[in-house]
């Protein structure tokens, strides 16, 4: 893999990003500003983001000060600057930082920047060409635009934990703030659009993101699934709604996921693992639609064999397949490794951190890499 190095600059150099946000989704929507080389000015109250001290585990600096690692996997890049809203000395701070600013990001309640001075509509007026981005659980309109959105009561109300999870079993939520997640990588394509848009208007604008919208808008096929037949999908497992087998199964030694895409495929897999081809499981809508009788055909054959002999069988044969890896195993795969994914930060007094890499390679930029999440109020 290329390193980069040597390269063009980081894509978003010269962009300057004030970061009114804590916990989630607005951090990792400025870190992936910070990653791509814009400057990230991140703006705490004097208690500091939340997650400072979501822990254990704690990253301990040289002099014994302690931040936690769910900070740190949210804040790499960035500067921070402290600043009380309460007082004229703290909004005086932030209306400075945004002098020459071309983005705001804020996750604050619909209206609770305004009795601050820090709301769009004010904003706007002094500081046309901003793009502010806002971010909340269910939006600045509605009739749930005033409540509290938390990514597990997102997750609940969007769906995705009625299709999570075994079908006997209880309804389950994602074990990563996907909501939260999803949110700060759809605001910044939202910015970076703006950003563009910018260019031809000489003008800023507001957006409004909402991690309601974003965890319904990526159902994805279950959403269709749903409007096209009228009835709603359910929990099946490891199972897929739309192919067969792609799925789960236990082997001798073990579990493993198989990922048959298409009929072919599925034919060579037959083969391999020696169960009769009926007729029903020629086509994919036949395997869908006998996909209990399928399931445990396929459960009795690989119940002999090994993980690792199956895995090698299927990469040999050009049928999809993979371990279920924990996440140390996922950190430390070769693939992984080669690919640079785990990386090395570098706190403001000199503490080296593990981190991840922002996993976008360009062939002709630069990630901006090196920088750990900041202290409070360093930069």
């Amino acid at each position: 893999m290329k390193t980069g190095r040597g390269r063009a600059s980081a894509p978003l150099q010269g962009v300057k990003v004030v970061e009114l946000a804590r916990i989630l989704a607005g951090p990792w929507a400025g870190q992936l500003f910070a990653d791509l080389g814009a400057q990230v000015i991140k703006v705490e109250s004097p208690a500091g983001d939340d997650t400072r001290g979501w822990g254990p585990p704690f990253v301990t600096y040289a002099d014994g000060s302690e931040d936690a690692a769910y900070f740190h996997a949210a804040n790499r890049g960035k500067d921070s600057v402290v600043a009380d809203f309460a007082t004229a000395e703290g909004q005086a701070k932030v209306l400075e930082l945004l002098q020459d600013a071309d983005v705001l990001i804020e996750n604050f309640k619909v209206g609770g920047l305004v009795k601050f001075g820090l709301d769009y509509q004010t904003l706007k007026q002094r500081y046309p060409k901003l793009i502010y981005c806002s971010i909340t659980g269910f939006g600045q309109d509605g009739p749930y635009s005033q409540r509290a959105g938390y990514d597990f009561i997102i997750q609940a109300m969007s769906g995705i934990m009625d299709v999570t999870g075994e079908s006997d079993g209880p309804p389950q939520k994602i074990g990563v703030a996907y909501a939260d997640i999803l949110t700060g990588l759809y605001a910044a394509i939202g910015i970076q659009a703006a950003l563009i848009q910018r260019q031809a208007t000489g003008l800023g604008q507001h957006i409004d993101m909402a991690l309601f919208d974003v965890m319904v808008g990526t159902l994805a096929n279950q959403a269709l699934n749903c409007l096209v037949s009228g009835e709603s999908p359910h929990r099946i497992g490891n199972a897929h709604p739309n192919i067969a087998p792609y799925q789960s199964f236990q082997c001798k030694d073990g579990w493993i996921v198989v990922a048959v895409g298409n009929d072919q495929q599925f034919q060579r897999f037959a083969e391999l693992i020696d169960i009769q081809l009926l007729e029903e499981w020629r086509t994919n809508k036949g395997r869908v639609e006998d996909r209990h009788a399928l399931a445990a055909a396929i459960s009795r054959r690989l119940s002999h064999w090994d993980c690792a002999r199956l895995l090698l069988a299927l990469e040999e044969n050009g049928i999809p397949g993979g371990p279920i890896n924990s996440i140390s195993e996922a950190l430390s795969d070769p693939q992984i490794m080669y690919r640079r994914m785990i990386t090395e930060h570098i706190a403001d007094d000199g503490t080296a951190l593990p981190g991840l890499r922002c996993p976008i390679v360009f062939s002709d930029a630069e990630l901006a890499e090196g920088k750990g999440a900041p202290r409070r109020g360093r930069q």
